[in-house]
């Protein structure tokens, strides 16, 4: 596709006039987290549903979203009076946790599959899917952080994501992954924590590094303000009913929580983005 929709199709934030492709519950939560989920939906609006390329069956995959994310994320945005944002479009129209210059931003190929719909594509195409939904991500990722920070509400920023126990043939033995960077005072605690159980096979940087360009959503708002950070990834076969969901937010909610009662994490921000 190299030509935009038209903008007839476009109705605040609403591609093909259906769909608002950013959501934000509990804006006003006042625990210390915030919570974000960039690969919450699978949900192709018009005319991305036809003109991709994709099998109905492609587009239910982990290729199209991170099944299971959204509702641990909710889960513990409930238990934890957490505000949370979040996507309502597949990333193969655009990844929101990726940087506006890579070239993955928009894939042309996600594993093995081909998106042949993404190939060649016009920079008016690129700065409607930019505007369409990756900047007013990231701009309501901002707007909830700074009204927090202003208000001198404590804040650390948690990403959750799921991934797949195959990948490229290789298997992956971690139910759950924590991805971190320069700032690990989140991190270690709950990895410890995790650990500490004795039932998890617990990944540090592990399905996944920052190296590997998956760090964007969480380096642009936590660490450019110098707040505690994490990504927490979940094999997606964990995560498969509300009943899993529930069990993961449900065992995660109190680690996280204590990660900042015995960790060394400041809450308080050092810089503004």
């Amino acid at each position: 596709m190299g030509a935009s929709p038209q903008s007839g199709g476009q109705k605040n934030g609403q591609a093909g006039g259906v769909t608002r492709a950013v959501a934000v519950e509990n804006a006003e939560g006042i625990g210390p987290f915030v919570f974000v989920c960039d690969h919450a939906s699978n949900h192709f609006p018009p005319p991305y549903d036809t003109s991709l390329g994709l099998s109905e069956a492609e587009k239910a995959e982990h290729i199209a979203w991170d099944p299971g994310a959204l509702g641990v994320a909710r889960q513990l945005s409930k238990s934890l009076n957490a505000p949370l944002v979040f996507t309502t479009i597949s990333r193969l129209v655009i990844d929101c946790n990726r940087e506006e210059t890579r070239a993955d931003l928009i894939p042309c190929l996600s594993e093995t599959t081909q998106i042949a719909g993404n190939r060649n594509l016009s920079a008016d195409e690129k700065a409607f899917r930019l505007n369409l939904v990756h900047r007013p991500f990231h701009k309501a990722i901002d707007k909830v952080l700074n009204q927090r920070l202003d208000r001198g509400i404590p804040t650390a920023l948690v990403s959750v994501h799921s991934f797949t126990p195959v990948y490229k043939g290789k298997a992956r033995p971690w139910e759950i992954g924590l991805i971190s960077e320069s700032d690990r005072s989140l991190a270690d605690p709950v990895l410890q924590a995790l650990r500490i159980r004795g039932d998890l096979t617990v990944g540090d940087n592990q399905p996944y590094a920052p190296s590997d360009g998956v760090y964007y959503t969480i380096r642009r708002h936590g660490e450019s303000r110098q707040l505690p950070c994490l990504m927490i990834e979940i094999r997606n076969d964990e995560v498969k009913t509300s009943e899993q969901e529930g069990h993961w937010a449900e065992m995660l909610a109190p680690v996280l929580s204590g990660a900042l009662e015995t960790g060394t994490a400041d809450l308080s921000g050092g810089a503004d983005a």
